[in-house]
């Protein structure tokens, strides 16, 4: 062979491994350029991999002693640690890991380990366009699995995004169902599941909503919007104020004289309490007594609380008749039919009787009712007292945990509320105010209604404001029961939660639209700081955009 014919190939041989060369670097920069792909907000879809490739080996001489032709590179893919999910109210722990997350994807299936999940299963699989499959052992790619088991707390749950599926379990159905919001959320829009571990739990078992519509009437179909909305924000529980001065709301067949024309059947609530259960929120009726029973009255006319000059008392109604008991009690047997959850709320505020200086003097035959019933030193607030225990045990017949507002707890009377009452704070404005510290060292129980946060009153009568998301978010916590300031932290334990209340004082300031818009940041921020009260990870800005993204 000649020396030029040895230069000519030693060219080629170079060539070669030239034209190797780059199409391996070609190769990794299009496994870069295509495998990195990050959602606008920062966290990883599926193919969200970076595309990593080890180093080329070094080329081997063989025995010829020419270099030996290098190896085909081996790509690994592997995926950016997951970020917690972006939910409100923001889950309590989140176990990062790499993978790809989980999106759902037409055909893929719902699956559930026991047929009591299967109301969760369903709404879950039409929520986000999945088959329901019912009970299944088999495992396939894509599955969202949900699953009883386990102990604690029946609201608490664990998510995991693993291998391509979600598997949603809880020791109760509530849990599991707080699961499926919290996924529901995750991947609205397009998102993602982020790979890793979910574990959650609420801060207070009473998260809630109370609706005046005695005043204002609203229609059944904005009610049962505020249940989806309250039932993806993991709210359990709706309050209905129906029964006031100005209005009786609901059907009745034991006292239809006291029926407003503008009113909801007994059909229409039960569609709202039976889609309230399959949100898992319970519905707590309010009956108030014995002040705000106008509307009662005015179909009852001798019923009505008149002073020692025959004046007319707004509302009161006179609790020295038989027939005052008769006719609430009445309607307490009947509407724990219509409302078969385990709450009820028995109002006992603001009873006019109790607001003069006298009491007794203003209401002699009030005075003599509690001297004959419980004895010569017995006053008009031991009749009042009295009044709401009897009141108390026609609902406890019924198996219902009860709450009165904390101005129905009076002072310096013989007669003590019925232990098992819990206290629904609201006010510290009412004549002979107390502390929420009076209740709770008594080892009450008590429910924040805070009226300088949590009330949302038409017209801003008197001196209420419409409360704002952002003050609720930085600056109340279910511990703030009156102004501003907290109760010691050793009370925590004894405060169940709080509700976010709508009153319609002037019932034309707004329409059911504009009360929809104003409530919608404050319930999101009453309901994450009922589920997490520490200070929030995000700030109100980011917290605010947050809401607008999920909508």
């Amino acid at each position: 062979m000649t020396q030029h014919r040895r230069r000519a190939s030693a060219q080629q041989v170079r060539r070669k491994r030239a034209v190797v060369a780059a199409a391996f670097a070609g190769t990794v920069a299009l496994g870069v350029g295509v495998g990195v792909w990050a959602s606008a907000d920062g966290g990883a879809r599926p193919g969200a991999d970076v595309a990593q490739t080890s180093p080329a080996p070094r080329a081997s001489t063989g025995a010829t002693g020419r270099a030996a032709a290098p190896s085909s590179p081996t790509p690994t893919r592997t995926y950016p640690l997951s970020r917690a999910p972006r939910t409100i109210p923001a889950v309590r722990s989140h176990t990062a890991a790499r993978g790809p997350g989980w999106q759902p994807r037409h055909g893929e299936r719902v699956v559930v380990s026991d047929p009591r999940l299967a109301d969760e299963g369903r709404l879950i699989a039409g929520e986000l366009g999945l088959s329901y499959a019912g009970r299944k052992n088999d495992v396939r790619a894509g599955d969202l699995r949900l699953a009883l088991g386990g102990g604690g707390d029946q609201e608490s749950y664990s998510m995991t995004v693993k291998g391509g599926r979600v598997d949603i379990s809880g020791p109760g159905d509530a849990g599991v169902f707080y699961g499926t919001r919290t996924l529901k959320q995750e991947v609205h829009g397009g998102g993602t599941a982020p790979e890793g571990v979910v574990r959650d739990a609420p801060a207070k078992p009473v998260r809630g909503f109370m609706l005046d519509i005695a005043r204002k009437p609203y229609s059944a179909s904005w009610i049962e919007d505020r249940v989806r909305e309250l039932g993806d924000l993991k709210f359990n529980e709706l309050g209905l104020h129906f029964s006031d001065d100005q209005a009786f709301r609901i059907e009745s067949s034991s006292h239809p004289e006291i029926v407003s024309k503008d009113h909801l059947t007994k059909a229409q609530v039960k569609r709202i309490v039976d889609l309230a259960a399959s949100r898992h929120i319970t519905v707590v009726p309010e009956i108030d007594s014995p002040g705000h029973l106008g509307a009662v009255i005015a179909a009852h006319p001798d019923l009505q609380l008149r002073n020692v000059n025959g004046v007319a008392t707004r509302g009161a109604i006179d609790i020295s008749k038989a027939g005052s008991a008769k006719i609430v009690d009445d309607l307490l047997n009947e509407y724990a039919g219509v409302f078969p959850g385990g709450k009820w709320h028995l109002g006992g505020d603001e009873y006019q009787a109790l607001t003069v200086s006298d009491p007794q003097a203003s209401f002699p035959q009030l005075a003599a009712a509690a001297r004959q019933k419980y004895g010569s030193g017995a006053k008009v607030s031991d009749l009042a007292a009295g009044w709401l225990n009897d009141r108390a045990a026609t609902v406890r017949a019924h198996h219902r945990t009860m709450r009165a507002w904390n101005d129905g707890f009076f002072r310096n009377t013989s007669v003590q509320p019925a232990k098992d009452l819990q206290v629904a704070y609201w006010t510290g404005k009412e004549i002979g105010a107390r502390q929420p510290l009076e209740y709770l060292s008594t080892g009450r129980k008590v429910i924040n209604y805070n009226d300088e946060f949590l009330y949302y009153v038409l017209g801003q009568p008197q001196t209420f404001v419409y409360p704002t998301g952002q003050r609720i978010y930085e600056q109340w916590t279910p511990r703030v029961l009156r102004g501003t300031t907290p109760v010691p932290a050793r009370y925590d334990p004894q405060i169940l939660g709080g509700v976010f209340a709508v009153w319609s004082d002037f019932p034309n300031a707004q329409t059911e639209a504009q009360v929809a818009a104003g409530i919608r940041m404050p319930l999101r921020a009453t309901v994450q700081k009922l589920w997490d009260p520490g200070a929030p990870a995000l700030s109100w800005t980011q917290f605010k955009a947050l809401a607008d993204r999920l909508g």
